[in-house]
Order: structure tokens, then C-alpha cells, then sequence
């Protein structure tokens, strides 16, 4: 039976033409299912390509597993497990890019990963069903290509669920540098770059400061960021993009059903769509900064100063927040200490960890309603607990949560610790608030889904007004209190935090900061 369907397997074999040098596929295989099904695979693989060769003598010790090895060279990245789901496209990338097609960076980054110097050897565990995996699979795959003295193995832990548990591994991607643990969650090249190399921090700190200064400033990448710079870059304004990770929160989005035209997409592909589009303009698209302050300007049509750490700034003429915002948490003793050791935020990247255990999912919203269903068929059981008397979710929600066998439901219940025994949770603590009951659940998981906190502790001291919950106080133009600052998306009092009315009030502040831009002009010239 063939692994790859008919319409996988012809993406493929058109993906597979831009190898040009030849590889092997080393695997090391052993009694189980899942090594037949590997070796299926990779044949299938090699018969789309005379430049692919399979080889069965591995001798890695995790098997099933293979290698991708450039012939006679020492370039390759390997695979424990069967990369399909979503590291489909970190497979697809490995074979072209160690048959030789070039690896699609910035080519100063490129040099950099090039001139770390060192032995390193990343292992990454990571679940098929996890979206922010493949970011952090590719970034590593690729730096393996560039710098051979730099190896990664992907290692899939739901195949490998011993070694998973005993390095107490509950949250995914999780990265390990020569066999100590080195980063947890979404990373980029970037990232993984400027760990590795001492003076990344200097040298990106100096091409900020070289920037001349901009017409307008767009501070977030997720779509009211994406939307703003766009629409201003239209106008013929010199537009800077700067943030964190490109995407913001759609990132951590697996299905988005609701966005007008576009029936069904994910995420990271949403996301890679907005980057494409930004891409199409003369937009400076500055990666991996996070802003620490604003010094806004001391006279109408002056230049605002944003500050990333310590030394470096950005100048601009006009500045639109889009930060966007986070996971919100509960704020009770041991959530710190055990994120990460079984709380967490994601049910699709780490469900599969908990596989066969009792979990709780914080949050009777829509997220946390969905949350709970999709982890009922991987856990053993799940209960859900609920702030308030009533859960908020939809209906249609509740209905199908309630029709679930091994989920129960908690309302009136306010968490009140976190237990563990020092490596991991064990338990949790809540109270009742209708008696004022204390109770105690055991369990070895916590998924937080009560909401989230706009991006803005930052802008604190700045003279912007922020509302009551931290959110950018702004009119239905995006203005916020002060001339030349603009607001867009969930970190602002826009009503309704979707990725629609988010683009929507990135394009109202935009052509907001046009009009200022313009007036302000005329001023100074008159």
C-alpha cells in the first residue's frame, strides 16, 4: 500500500526535479510496522528521482529512522520517525536542499550560520500534529546544509515515546544541543543563529542604528501589522516592519475557517501568505526584534524613537502598534515553574505527549471548549474548568464537548495552584466559589485557554494611554493620544479580536498615518 497519495506523490515528484547532486537515504529499520512503512516511503521517494538512492544499513541507533546524506560528502540531516503531517514540507525542503538547490535565506544570515564555528549536534522532538515544528526542523535542516559541522535530528516522539520520557519531555518543539536541553518553542534560523554566535546581538544592534529613518514605522508582523505596511508602502511611503516572528498569533492558529474567500487554511500557511504579499513591495522587513520603548517625538511631524534592548533605535515620522497579544495565565503559584513541565498553551502541538493521561483544560470559552474536544481523543480523560457558572462557548461547542464520555466539566471553580514534584505536575488546586471548597485533582497536564494580554507592558512609560485591560486606546481611525502614534489589531480597543477586523484596522491606521503624514508635511513646508 502506497504511503504518499496520488496527489502528494505528484507535488513530489515536480519538487524533486530541482535536485541536482545525488543523495541517499540511509535507513536503519527494525521489526516494527512503522520500519516498513518508512522503507515504503522512502522507496517511493527514490522512484520519483534518478538522483535518489535508498539504502537499508544504517546504523543509527533510534529506528526507525533515516538519514539524508549528500553522496561522498559529510552534508546530510536525519529523520527518527515518518515525516508526514505537517513536517511533509521539512522533508520535502531536507531532499532539495541537501540534493543541492540553495537554501532561500538572507544572505548575510546565511554567512553567519556559515562561520559559527564548533561541533554542534541539535536534536529536535517534535509531534506531527504541532505547527510550529516544522519552523524549527527546516531552520535547523538548513543550517546543517550550510555548515556541515552543525547536524539535526528530528526525532517524531510519538515513535520514540521512552526516550521522550525520560528526558520528561511535555511540550513541543524541544530542542537539545549535545544532549542537554538548549531552546523550547517556535525558533527561526535567526534565533538559532544569534544563540550560537556570541556577537549576534552587537551586529544586529548596529544595522538598526544605520537605518535612516522611516516616513512610517510598523511595529508587529501579524496580519493588522502585515495590512498597515502594506497600505502604507502603497502610498510611496518608506515603510519599516518590525517584530518578533512574522505571523504573530496565526502562528499558533491551526484552522482558520472564517476568513472571508478562503474556505479552510492553517495557521503557518496564512502566515507565509501574508509574508509573500509583504514581500511584493518595498517594505524594509526587519525579523526577530522585539520593542522595549517608545519615546514618542517632541514636536507634531518629528521623529518618534522605538527602542529594541538596550542599543538600538529605530526613527520614524509616524509609528503604528501592531504588537498583537498573548497567552494570558492564571497567575497561581507553581504555573511558572512547571510551564512547560506539563502546563502548557497548545492541545495540537503537545496533545500527543499526553497520550493515555488525565489532563484539565483552564477555559469554558470557545478555545477551551475546542481545546478539550480535540484532546478527548488522544487523553485518557479531561475535565474542564470553568472560572464562571455557565461555560461561554457556543452552543454547538458545548453540545459536542457534553456527548463526550471521558470529559467532565467544573463550573464555578477557581484554580488556585499548581502542584508538582519538582520535575513535573502532578496536580492541581481549586477552590469553589459558591462554599469556598478547596479540592484537589490529580493529573499530568494543564492546558491554559483563558484568553489573552495585549503586547504593551513596553509602552508603559511612552505617554500612550492604555485602557483599562492594557489594551492602545485609539478611535475608529487608529489615532491613539498621541499625533503620529497609531493602533491596530487585538493590542488596541478594536472590538472583536479576529484576523479580519485585525487586517481591517491595520489598513484604517495606515491611511489614519497618510493623512498625518501629509498635514504634517504641509505644516513644516508652510
Amino acid at each position: 500500500m502506497a504511503v504518499l497519495d496520488s496527489a502528494l506523490t505528484e507535488q513530489l515528484s515536480q519538487l524533486l526535479t530541482k535536485v541536482v547532486e545525488p543523495i541517499e537515504l540511509v535507513a536503519s529499520l527494525d521489526e516494527r510496522p512503522k520500519s516498513t512503512e518508512m522503507l515504503g516511503l522512502l522507496q517511493e521517494i527514490a522512484a520519483l528521482s534518478d538522483k535518489i538512492t535508498v539504502r537499508t544499513d544504517g546504523t543509527n541507533e533510534r529506528r526507525p529512522s533515516f538519514e539524508i546524506i549528500r553522496t561522498g560528502t559529510d552534508v546530510g540531516v536525519r529523520f527518527a520517525g515518518i515525516p508526514l503531517g505537517h513536517e511533509f514540507s521539512s522533508l520535502v525542503l531536507a531532499l532539495v536542499q541537501v540534493g543541492g538547490n540553495p537554501v532561500k535565506e538572507d544572505a548575510d544570515l546565511m554567512q553567519q550560520v556559515k562561520d559559527i564555528d564548533g561541533d554542534y549536534e541539535f536534536t529536535t522532538y517534535m509531534s506531527l500534529t504541532c505547527q510550529n515544528c516544522p519552523t524549527v526542523v527546516q531552520a535547523l535542516n538548513a543550517m546543517s546544509v550550510l555548515n556541515p559541522r552543525i547536524r539535526h535530528t528530528a526525532v517524531e516522539g510519538s515513535l520514540f515515546q521512552d526516550e521522550v520520557k525520560s528526558k520528561n519531555i511535555l511540550t513541543v518543539p524541544q530542542v537539545y544541543l549535545n544532549g542537554e536541553p538548549f531552546a523550547t518553542g517556535r525558533m527561526d534560523m535567526a534565533d538559532f543563529a544569534a544563540k550560537l554566535d556570541a556577537g549576534a546581538g552587537a551586529k544586529a544592534a548596529a544595522k538598526l542604528n544605520e537605518r535612516e529613518p522611516y516616513e512610517v514605522l510598523v511595529i508587529g508582523q501579524g496580519p493588522a501589522g502585515a495590512a498597515a505596511s502594506i497600505y502604507t508602502a502603497r502610498k510611496g511611503f518608506r515603510t519599516g516592519l518590525v517584530g518578533e516572528r512574522f505571523g504573530g498569533q496565526v502562528l499558533d492558529t491551526m484552522a482558520i475557517e472564517n476568513f472571508i474567500s478562503v474556505p479552510h487554511t492553517e495557521g503557518p500557511k496564512f502566515a507565509a501568505a501574508l509574508e509573500q504579499h509583504v514581500g511584493e513591495y518595498e517594505i524594509d522587513v526587519i525579523k526577530n526584534q522585539g520593542a522595549t520603548a517608545l519615546v514618542p517625538a517632541t514636536t507634531e511631524g518629528g521623529l518618534h524613537t522605538v527602542t529594541f534592548g538596550e542599543d538600538a533605535a529605530l526613527k520614524a515620522r509616524s509609528v503604528i502598534i501592531a504588537t498583537g497579544a498573548k497567552w494570558r495565565l492564571m497567575g497561581v503559584p507553581g504555573e511558572e515553574e512547571y510551564r512547560n513541565k506539563g502546563v502548557t498553551f497548545c492541545p495540537h502541538c503537545d496533545g500527543p505527549l499526553f497520550k493515555g493521561k488525565r489532563i484539565a483544560v483552564i477555559g469554558g470559552g470557545n478555545s477551551g471548549v475546542e481545546a478539550a474536544i480535540d484532546l478527548a481523543g488522544i487523553v485518557d480523560h479531561v475535565t474542564v474548568i470553568e472560572f464562571m457558572d455557565e461555560m461561554r462557548a457556543d452552543g454547538v461547542l458545548q453540545d459536542k464537548l457534553r456527548s463526550m464520555s471521558n470529559v467532565d466539566v467544573i463550573l464555578g471553580a477557581q484554580t488556585t495552584e499548581v502542584v508538582g514534584d519538582g520535575t513535573q505536575v502532578t496536580s492541581l488546586k481549586y477552590k469553589v466559589r459558591a462554599t469556598g471548597e478547596l479540592k484537589e485533582l490529580p493529573l499530568s497536564g494543564i492546558f491554559v485557554q483563558i484568553g489573552l494580554l495585549p503586547t504593551t507592558d513596553w509602552l508603559r512609560d511612552s505617554g500612550v494611554e492604555l485602557a483599562a485591560r492594557g489594551e492602545i486606546a485609539v478611535n475608529g481611525r487608529g489615532e491613539t493620544n498621541v499625533p503620529g502614534v497609531f493602533a491596530a489589531g487585538d493590542c488596541s480597543t478594536i472590538p472583536y479580536k479576529q484576523i479580519v477586523v485585525a487586517q481591517g484596522s491595520g489598513a484604517s491606521a495606515a491611511l489614519s498615518a497618510f493623512d498625518y503624514l501629509i498635514r504634517t508635511k504641509q505644516a513644516v513646508e508652510a
